[in-house]
């Protein structure tokens, strides 16, 4: 799995027609969060709930928050913020060849989606408030990015 972290002051998602539909929400904003982290989350074709579990555990813990000295201190948990959970295959694009990215290290959409809600779920268990996009839809994500600050975690890196 890879995961895309951006520390964020607020984040939204908006959807088009076909999300709205598949959602079961209306047209346009879905959500919407405050303080956080907005996450993108690719699931490779072999990737377990293991990798799930360890990559859970590492987001809601990882020290990217400004504590009252200024020092990248505090966690998700520390500072109670939110997090938008956004499903994205295209983390898995394999550039090296050609001008067309390939996908074949993606996860099936089924397994993908498998995967993605236990993620959420993993996350969820920590307490945290989440929020999510809509699996499978084009959709619009407004992002304050706070520092900038954006990390990337991938499980093959913490094996």
């Amino acid at each position: 799995m890879r995961l895309l972290i951006q520390r964020v002051k607020y984040a939204a998602v908006s959807v088009d027609e076909l999300g709205a539909e598949l959602s079961g929400d209306k047209l346009g904003e879905v959500v919407r969060i405050g303080q956080g982290v907005c996450v993108f989350i690719g699931v490779g074709a072999d990737d377990t709930e293991h990798e799930a579990d360890k990559l859970a555990d590492k987001l809601v813990n990882l020290r990217i928050f400004e504590d009252e000295a200024g020092k990248l201190n505090l966690s998700l948990l520390d500072i109670h913020g939110e997090a938008l959970l956004i499903s994205q295959f295209t983390l898995y694009a394999n550039c090296k060849k050609g001008r067309r990215p390939s996908f074949i290290e993606a996860a099936s959409a089924e397994k993908g989606r498998e995967l993605y809600n236990y993620f959420v779920e993993r996350v969820k268990s920590y307490e945290v408030e989440v929020k999510c996009g809509v699996y499978q839809s084009h959709m619009a994500v407004e992002i304050l990015n706070d520092g900038p600050t954006t990390i990337i975690l991938d499980s093959e890196d913490l094996k």
